[in-house]
């Protein structure tokens, strides 16, 4: 490695180390309990949850879980 691209090399760590260190950082303990303040405020809007219509993409991937989930209990009672 030259001088110069050891050079640039340093100022690219030096400038991402300082993006990092800007960075607002929350406790893990208090992102928890917003998470879990925001799951439960949200609860009664959760189709999963509640039962009911599960938009596009993810009700295949609802369908998808139960089929694997009959499947798993299907092939446990035949072994």
């Amino acid at each position: 490695m030259s001088g110069s691209s050891t050079v640039n090399a340093m100022k690219k760590v030096v400038q991402q180390l300082r993006f990092e260190a800007s960075i607002n950082r929350v406790k893990v303990s208090q992102a928890a309990a917003e998470l879990q303040q925001f799951c439960l405020q949200n609860a009664h809007q959760d189709p999963l949850l509640t039962g009911g219509e599960v938009p596009g993409f993810l009700a295949s991937l609802v369908y998808n879980a139960r089929s694997l989930q009959t499947n798993s209990v299907a092939t446990s009672l035949v072994v």
